[in-house]
């Protein structure tokens, strides 16, 4: 679990919503509460007290120009993970990842450059998580497009935006 004062760049995903709302129906515990739909570009990111001005000029600057398109058409599962790829969004993670070699994604779990994903499931049951990657599954596919990246922090009274980033042209 994050503690607070952790950031992560984000792109938030509406569209993607109803793939959390089907896995809660099914488990409850495998949904985290409070986090919409998203797929993380880097997390974790820098400490909120070091997220200024020059951090958010050259996280900018690594962002892609104009808006993704993404279509979500797949289910990944892993034990009790349960995700749809974001394949759209990865040359831009790559982008922020490398404007910020020291921030490894999930610290290294999943190597320097993990592919995005939206988490749909985390720790699930067996039967569950196959219950949800087949509930998601039904969901699919669903197109949005991106138009701005989010920075997040973690506080005490869960996760804030602390700055939006168009993709602007």
């Amino acid at each position: 679990m994050a503690n607070p004062g952790t950031t992560a760049v984000l792109a938030l995903l509406p569209a993607a919503q109803p793939l959390l709302e089907r896995a809660a129906e099914a488990d409850p515990r495998a949904v985290r509460p409070g986090v919409p739909a998203h797929a993380a570009l880097l997390y974790p990111w820098l400490p909120a007290d070091r997220v200024g001005a020059p951090a958010l000029d050259r996280l900018r600057s690594s962002l892609p120009t104009g808006p993704v398109r993404a279509r979500l058409t797949t289910v990944e599962r892993t034990g009790g993970f349960v995700g749809v790829p974001v394949p759209e969004l990865r040359q831009a993670a790559t982008a922020v990842r490398t404007a910020f070699p020291a921030w490894i994604p999930y610290g290294g779990r999943f190597g320097a450059d993990p592919p995005v994903h939206v988490t749909v499931a985390l720790d699930a049951e067996p039967g569950a998580a196959e219950e949800i990657a087949r509930r998601t599954h039904a969901l699919l596919p669903i197109s949005t497009e991106i138009a701005a990246l989010h920075v997040v922090a973690l506080t005490p009274a869960g996760w804030q935006v602390v700055t939006e980033l168009p993709l602007t042209p």
